[in-house]
């Protein structure tokens, strides 16, 4: 069996950003020599996450407007994590959201359906951050 692991880096300008990155994880796969096996996406931050989804900005706006509802970022102070910080929202919306996604790879390729699309999700941004990417197979 052999494994590959790298990891991607991200600084997103805003709080919340949401980030296609099939590409980049299909092209780990590519370069990893595996054809037959499996694809761990971790974010390895406790306020990002990773999901599958369809690539369609009302949908994408729609889960940002969800998870918004269901963990408002204000008031801050409604939160006993905010001692210092303004992020307990974003650890809420990580727990929410997928912590780490293992794709199948079929031929060399993510056995992904025809509108699966692989995501970073940050929800506290304006700083680097980190998704390790393990394939493991043969």
């Amino acid at each position: 069996m052999k494994s590959a692991r790298e990891e991607l880096w991200f600084e997103t300008p805003h709080r919340r950003d949401y980030i296609n990155i099939t590409g980049r994880v299909q092209d780990f796969v590519s370069r990893s020599g595996i054809a037959e096996g499996l694809c761990l996406v971790n974010p390895m931050h406790i306020t990002a996450a990773v999901y599958v989804n369809d690539d369609e900005s009302g949908l994408i706006q729609d889960i940002d407007d969800l998870l918004e509802r269901l963990a408002p970022h204000e008031p801050v102070s409604s939160y006993r994590h905010n001692v210092g910080e303004d992020n307990a929202d974003a650890h809420l919306k990580r727990q929410l959201m997928a912590h780490q996604v293992v794709l199948a790879i079929t031929g060399g390729r993510l056995d992904l359906g025809p509108w699966e699309q692989v995501f970073y999700a940050e929800f506290d941004g304006r700083r680097r951050k980190r998704v390790l990417l393990k394939a493991i197979g043969e």
